[in-house]
């Protein structure tokens, strides 16, 4: 039993998930949900689903294609749903399925806490940078 109680979950041939093993497919789908814009995705999605241009503006700085690819990723691990509706113009919404909700959640407490300390962590960086001066 792990730190939560819980049982080890086991891939198809009965080997434990280890994200700590190079060749564990979760180390994949970490990699999209903590890497710098799958993690603010998930983040603009939390409160409510939006089109790719709504998503585009709210994550400032993503390039159309690094959005694209990202989307494609977490759709991929089963946390975006992508509906496309075949109108005119085509409509594109995305939004969080149950699995991509619960792992934002946990993300959003994430970000909560590291915005909350962040003059604690300008003030390390302060320090930091005035002990390394050359």
């Amino acid at each position: 039993m792990g730190e939560t109680g819980t049982a080890p979950v086991h891939d198809d041939s009965g080997s434990p998930f280890d994200v700590f093993s190079r060749q564990c497919p979760s180390r994949v789908t970490l990699e999209h949900v903590t890497g710098r814009w799958g993690g603010l995705t998930l983040g603009a999605l939390y409160e409510s689903g939006a089109r790719f241009n709504e998503l585009r503006r709210r994550v400032d700085g993503v390039s159309e294609k690094m959005l694209s690819q990202t989307l494609h990723a977490l759709e991929r691990d089963g946390l975006v749903h992508r509906d496309a509706r075949l109108t005119n113009p085509p409509r594109v919404d995305y939004a969080l399925t149950p699995l991509g909700r619960e792992v934002a959640s946990r993300l959003m407490g994430l970000i909560q806490l590291v915005e909350g300390r962040m003059p604690e962590v300008v003030e390390a960086r302060d320090r930091y940078d005035a002990a390394h001066r050359t």
